[in-house]
Formats: C-alpha cells, structure tokens, sequence
C-alpha cells in the first residue's frame, strides 16, 4: 500500500506544479501557501478522522494522497520561489540550507518519536497532530509583514504562462543543465531510499530497525551538510559544492553497495546524505539566483515536476535492475550513473564557457 499511495501523491504533483509555478508568477506566494498549507492541515485532520472512525481503507488513503498531491503542485513552486522574497539573494545560500537542516532532522528524529507514539496513543493521534503542526504554519504565514511586490502583467493564456516556464528552461542554457542533471540524480541516485528495506533485510540481515537506524545515518549526514552549507557555504563556489556532492554522494553510494559490515554501511551512507544535500541545496540556490524574478515561480515549477517524478520513476528503474541483478547492483549502478552525468556535465560546462570566451 505505501508505494500506490506515494505515487497517487506523486502523480498530482507532477500534473499541478507547471500550474503551480505560473500562479506563483502571477499572484502573492504568501497568499498561496496559506491556502496549500491548509489545505494540507485539512487533509491530516480528514485522514485522522477515517483512522479513527474505522473507515480508513485502501481507497480513502489513495483519494487523501490524491488531494494532498494536488496541494503540493501548488505549494512547493510557490515555497520554493517565495524563499527569495523572505531573505535575498545574498544570504539564499544559508536559506535553503536552513530548511534542509529542518527537513534531515525531522528524518532523524521523527521514525523514533512517531514509532514511540504510535505505541503510545495510537496513529490517528498522530494524523491528528500533524493536522494541528500546519496551525503553527499558517499563523507564521498570516504574521509575516513584507515589502509588496510589483506582479507583472500578462495577456497570456494560462496555458501558455505555464508552459512558458518549460520555454525558458528548455532554451536558457545554465537552467537546463542544472535541471537536466538534478533529473538524473534524483531518478538514479535518491532511488536508493526504495531499495534500503530490501538491503538492510537480504543484504545486512537487518529487520526494520536496522532500516531504520540506515535511514537516520543518511538523515544525519545530510543534516551535518546543512549546517555546514548554511554556516560556511559562501566560502566556495556553489558550482564546486555542487559538483563535489555528487561527486562524494556517487563514491560513498557506490561503497555502501559492496558494504557487508553494518556500521561500514552506516558510515559510507553517512557521507552519502552529506554529498546529496550539498547537491541539492547548491544547485537549488543556482537556479533560483540566475533566473529573473518574474520566471522565479514557473522554473521552480519545472523543478517541482522534476522533484516529484523522482521517487516513481527512480522506483521503476531501481526496482528492475534489482529485480535482475540484486539489490547491491542497482545501488551501485545509479551512483555510478550520477557519477557519470556530473563529469559529463562539467565538461560541457568547461567547453561552452570556452567557446563563449573566444
């Protein structure tokens, strides 16, 4: 039932985020994220009620992921692009890697105290306290007091507006080579979360706790690179961050493939979170500092499209080369594959700078 739910919340998204960005582009981001975000606390509060009430079955859960999909199309264009406007683009940097600090802890921590409460009082409690955490959301939302900002006029269809965020993409040469290789790294590389179960059971000979304890090592190591990103990330280049995270995320990914020992795989999937947060942080605040501020929204939402295809399309892939060749193969071949792309990418950078140059 998991991976049907996270599709159905997967698929939405994807549908939605083009739309996403467009609105983003066009109407107040605060205003949007107040009604995603409550939207969301909606959902929470409907799913802890059919839990409790009994009626929570396959179908319910779907329609719930469904409809909070649909939200999220909406909310991470918006989110994405309004962190500009909360902060600048000097300290964008230390920003995002604030919020991804936020995020790792939460997967270091939240297993061990959602599996503690879940004993303690019961999983509609926890839908319901979930619902009750977008309260605190909303009213930070509802309090921020900021500079108004000029909304450009259009005579574009919506259809157009929010394919035109694809346009720009496409044809901006800098823009697409971040997407292009955050598409490759998401599909190949963050697919190795799908296959941690099966590795932690048939390989290490780990039930769920010992999946549990892999997860929070990567959690954590992508937490240090948060921390670090944020506190030291404008001592070097975003482009040398970037780069040497996927660099590290695809040797450390391709070491914990062989890794035998428990606490070996441990670290090296340490080091792994570490390399993919700097990547994803970095090149997140790339994009968003060299694209102008009217077609901030609608990149973002071209990024949202590329983020939410991750987990199904890296399931499939992940899934059947697993399926032919095992679990460690699979691993190892999407790290290499990022690999690939990174070296790839930086000698096409090295040559259209060349070319421009002279």
């Amino acid at each position: 039932m998991k991976l049907p739910a996270r599709n159905f919340c997967s698929a939405p998204m994807m549908i939605f985020s083009l739309w996403g960005g467009s609105l983003a582009d066009r109407y107040p981001k605060q205003s949007i994220l107040i009604g995603t975000q409550a939207a969301q606390m909606l959902c929470a509060f409907v799913l802890a009620a059919g839990t409790h009430l009994g009626f929570a079955n396959a179908s319910f859960i779907i329609v719930i992921a469904a409809l909070n999909g649909i939200a999220m199309g909406f909310d991470i264009p918006a989110r994405q692009a309004f962190t500009v406007e909360m902060t600048n683009r000097e300290d964008l940097l230390n920003a995002i890697s604030l919020n991804s600090s936020i995020f790792h802890a939460a997967r270091v921590i939240g297993p061990s105290v959602a599996g503690l409460m879940i004993g303690t009082v019961g999983i509609a409690i926890c839908f319901f306290l979930n619902g009750v955490s977008f309260i605190a959301v909303i009213a930070g939302l509802i309090m921020m007091k900021l500079p108004p900002q000029i909304r450009p006029t259009t005579h574009a269809s919506p259809l157009e507006h929010a394919w035109s965020g694809m346009v720009y993409s496409v044809r901006h040469p800098r823009v697409r080579t971040i997407l292009l290789l955050f598409f490759v790294v998401g599909v190949f590389g963050w697919s190795y979360t799908v296959l941690m179960p099966a590795f932690a059971r048939d390989v290490l000979g780990r039930g769920a706790n010992g999946y549990g304890i892999l997860i929070a090592a990567s959690g954590a190591g992508a937490l240090l690179g948060a921390l670090i990103v944020a506190a030291y990330g404008h001592l070097v280049s975003p482009r040398k961050l970037a780069f040497g995270g996927v660099y590290s995320f695809s040797i450390a990914m391709t070491a914990f493939a062989f890794a035998r020992n428990f606490y070996l795989a441990l670290a090296f999937l340490f080091l792994a979170g570490f390399g993919m947060l700097l990547f994803f942080a970095t090149s997140n605040t790339t994009l968003q500092t060299i694209v102008p501020d009217e077609m901030r929204g609608r990149v973002m939402g071209v990024w949202s499209l590329i983020f939410g295809a991750m987990i199904p399309l890296g399931s499939l892939e992940a899934g059947a080369v697993a399926h032919f060749w095992g679990t460690p193969f699979a691993l190892g071949f999407g790290a290499i594959i990022c690999l690939v792309a990174a070296i790839v990418t930086r000698i096409s950078i090295a040559r259209r700078e060349a070319a421009a140059s002279t």
